[in-house]
Parts: C-alpha cells; sequence; structure tokens
C-alpha cells in the first residue's frame, strides 16, 4: 500500500485474539474502523502468531486460551514491543489472587480463600464456588452444595497444577453480573452478564470453540453505588502500579448486587469483552472511539506518534 504521507510514520498495530477466535467473537469488530478513523491501522491476529512480534504495539482483545498456557503466554507479553494492557498488569490480572490485593487496598470483594496447590482446602457452610486461580471463560468453575464433592473438585485443581478460589455462593448472581467498562481510567458504559454457572455439580455450557461459557448479555443502566466499586477497582490498580489512570486503556470490573452492599467479583485487565454491541448505534461509535483514543495516546506515550520517526 502505498502511504500519501511517508513523512508520517504508521504504526504497526495488531489486535491479538487466539487461534481459535482470530478475530475475538465479533464484539471488537468496529475497532479496525474506529482506528482507521484516527489515521491508525491495525489487523487481527492469534497472540502466537510470531508476526505479532514485529508489531509497534500490540493491543490484547480474545487472547482466551492464554490460561492452557500461561507460562508462555506471560513470556509473550514481556517479547513484544509494546502491551496493552502492559504486561505487568497483565501478570498480576491473569492470577485472581489479585483479588486479596484489592480487598487490602479498600475494594469491596466477594469474600475469596485462596488454596496454592498442595496446600489443603477449606470449604464454608452452604452453597459454594470452586474454581481455578488462573482461567478463562468460567473453565473450571462449578458450584456446590456438597462440601465433600466440592473438595474433591478443589482437589482434582491441584493435581492438575492449579491453584484454587473457594467462594460462598451469593444468591444475588442469579440477577447476573454487572460489568462496569473503563475506558482510559474513566467510566464508560456498563452491561449485565446473565448467570453462567448452572445449578451445583454441573459445568457450564461453552460455544462452539470451547473458550468460554455462553453468556446472555443484556445492556445496564446501574446506580452510582454499583459505578463506586468500579472506581474504587480501578483507583486501586492506578495505586499499586504507580501509573496515571489514562494508562489503563481499558478494564472491566465485574460487579454482584444492587445500591446495598455491592461487591466486585472480578477484574478484567486482560482480554475482556468490552460489551460495545450491547450500545445503542451512537452510543457504540462513541465508545469504539474512545477506545481508539486510548490506543492513539499510548502510542504517544510510547514515542510512536505520526511524527516521531521524522528524520530517520
Amino acid at each position: 500500500m502505498k502511504l500519501a504521507r511517508p513523512d508520517v510514520f504508521h504504526p504497526r498495530i495488531v489486535l491479538a485474539g487466539c487461534a481459535a477466535l482470530p478475530e475475538g467473537d465479533g464484539d471488537d469488530a468496529g475497532l479496525l474502523m474506529a482506528l482507521r478513523n484516527r489515521g491508525l491501522h491495525a489487523r487481527w491476529l492469534p497472540w502466537d502468531d510470531p508476526a505479532t512480534l514485529d508489531a509497534d504495539l500490540v493491543v490484547l482483545r480474545a487472547t482466551w486460551d492464554y490460561a492452557e498456557r500461561l507460562d508462555e503466554f506471560l513470556a509473550w507479553t514481556r517479547s513484544v514491543r509494546h502491551l496493552i494492557n502492559p504486561a505487568q498488569i497483565v501478570q498480576w490480572n491473569t492470577d485472581k489472587r489479585y483479588l486479596d490485593d484489592l480487598h487490602r487496598m479498600g475494594v469491596p470483594v466477594v469474600p475469596t480463600g485462596y488454596f496454592a496447590v498442595g496446600e489443603k482446602v477449606s470449604v464454608p457452610d452452604g452453597e459454594v464456588v470452586v474454581k481455578p486461580a488462573v482461567g478463562a471463560g468460567s473453565a473450571g468453575a462449578q458450584r456446590f452444595v456438597d462440601a465433600t464433592e466440592a473438595l474433591a473438585h478443589a482437589e482434582a485443581l491441584h493435581a492438575g497444577g492449579h491453584a484454587v478460589l473457594v467462594q460462598p455462593y451469593d444468591a444475588r448472581i442469579s440477577d447476573g453480573e454487572t460489568a462496569l467498562v473503563f475506558l482510559g481510567g474513566k467510566k464508560s458504559h456498563a452491561f449485565t452478564k446473565g448467570p453462567i454457572l448452572p445449578p451445583a455439580g454441573q459445568s457450564p455450557e461453552f460455544e462452539e470453540t470451547g473458550t468460554y461459557a455462553q453468556e446472555s448479555l443484556s445492556p445496564a443502566d446501574p446506580g452510582e453505588e454499583v459505578w463506586r466499586v468500579g472506581h474504587q477497582a480501578v483507583d486501586a490498580v492506578v495505586r499499586l502500579f504507580d501509573f496515571d489512570a489514562e494508562e489503563l486503556v481499558y478494564a472491566r470490573v465485574d460487579v454482584i448486587g444492587g445500591p446495598e452492599d455491592p461487591r466486585l467479583l472480578e477484574l478484567e485487565l486482560v482480554e475482556p469483552g468490552l460489551g460495545f454491541r450491547q450500545l445503542r448505534a451512537r452510543d457504540r461509535a462513541d465508545a469504539e472511539r474512545q477506545f481508539a483514543v486510548g490506543v492513539e495516546a499510548a502510542l504517544e506515550r510510547f514515542g510512536l506518534g505520526p511524527l516521531s520517526h521524522r528524520g530517520f
């Protein structure tokens, strides 16, 4: 392709998917045009395609097989030239032990027990959820009312080399999770994720590629009490990693509960679906534009702006 302005630097940008979903699940379909509208050209590649190492900037979007190849994935995040979100945040966020950090920093999180491989697992009374500490798309997560069955599942996860989380089942999840989306550290939009886990003892139903559990999504307009949890989570990350909020190009904070005692269930900083398809056309275009603005700002921070290579 002949460039109209040869004196303007055109960074090579990759949106990273995975082999099963090399261009994501369709929710991000408008991002390429949103970037193009700002003079930025990007293409999709599976994260493990060697060509990603030639990119100037890689944006994680649908790397939903990373949990199966965690060491390889984390090594790759450190090897690409520039990554969104940054590799140090990705490494922290891939292990749900980050919930302990957020709790210590004052974020209201769902009560969680963390058990490393080989550590004795304890299960509280009542219905519980047992899940791997490293996982995506609800793989390995199940509900239990029988403590013996819950322990057996935890032991099976340990036997597979997975640390385990045990959480009391919160009945409010039957109303779904509220997914709060932040772009550039600022409140953007929200959507509802319907209950994923089936009744106790059953595994979630996965979509045809097997990379994530089937989800029922719908628009949402949560109150400020719920948004406050999202702001607390984003602020905690900013303080923990000592950077400006805008450097967190995207974040999704999953919250259960309404105005009374809302609690963070997960903080998604690696490859979250951002629910663009749940927005009206104009709002979707605005959100996609804001995402592109965040990518543009990151390029400037990395010294990859349009005039950064003039004179070379």
